[in-house]
């Protein structure tokens, strides 16, 4: 699978991520109904770019939700919802 980079803009910071498939796999793999917080953590931090990493701290020291609303745009983009059905 191609790496695709994800640009976002978090209070006016460019912020730049490279998510892969291991980072997802994991991340979903670590998700449970009582630990949500740090898999997102982990998820984000393992996909963010050197450079994007002290505005990233900045912005979870600031913002105790912030890595938990990152993850899900990241989740968007790297793995979009597909339109899917059931036949009757």
């Amino acid at each position: 699978m191609e790496q695709k980079t994800v640009e976002l803009e978090i209070g006016g910071k460019s912020l730049s991520f490279v998510p892969t498939e291991i980072d997802y796999n994991d991340y979903m793999n670590e998700l449970m109904p009582d630990n949500k917080v740090a898999p997102a953590h982990n998820f984000v931090f393992n996909t963010a770019v050197e450079e994007s990493k002290p505005a990233l701290r900045m912005l979870a020291d600031s913002n105790p939700a912030a890595v938990v609303q990152i993850a899900g745009v990241l989740m968007q983009e790297f793995a979009p919802a597909l339109d899917i059905k059931v036949k009757k």
